[in-house]
């Protein structure tokens, strides 16, 4: 009985685990410091509290959907779909590297573009198998979304990089 219980719990460790390495790596990216506060920025903008909460939910539901998408898709699918979740968290992690490491909106702007893409493909290929899990990532696309114009904003505000 126990191995069964293993067995089934690997799959949400395994996705919890890497969203939280996914986060956590982002989150050492991540300087909030005299470059950043010095950033004119949108008066729209949320205020800067609320970014973890957001990215903490958004994370766990990424985990959510990648957990559901591995337990519906057939078995020889499994590593394709590994690798589409790999990808996009490499791309999350490289906008924060860009924005804040690199101290390059402009650029960041641009790879913002395609994690959005990335989002939007691994909807694509989730919902073939599992709808649930192909919902679980629209608040992270809409999010992307947002950011993504916050970031054309910090851009138009503040150019040249």
């Amino acid at each position: 009985m126990s191995a069964v219980i293993l067995r089934r719990a690997r799959p949400v460790t395994l996705a919890a685990v890497a969203a939280l390495l996914v986060a956590l790596t982002g989150a050492t990216m991540t300087d909030l410091g005299p470059w950043y506060q010095q950033l004119v920025k949108p008066g729209w903008q949320p205020p800067d509290w609320l970014f973890g909460p957001a990215w903490t939910l958004i994370f766990a539901l990424t985990a959510l959907s990648a957990e559901q998408s591995w337990r519906h898709s057939p078995r020889s699918q499994r590593a394709w779909l590994v690798g589409l979740f790999c990808l996009n968290g490499f791309l999350n992690i490289l906008w924060s590297l860009l924005f804040f490491r690199l101290q390059r909106p402009d650029w960041a702007l641009l790879e913002v573009v395609i994690l959005w893409l990335s989002i939007v493909w691994l909807i694509v290929v989730v919902r073939r198998h599992c709808d649930t899990g192909a919902w679980l990532l629209v608040p992270y696309l809409l999010w992307v979304a947002f950011a993504g114009y916050l970031n054309l904003a910090v851009v138009r505000l503040n150019a040249p990089f």
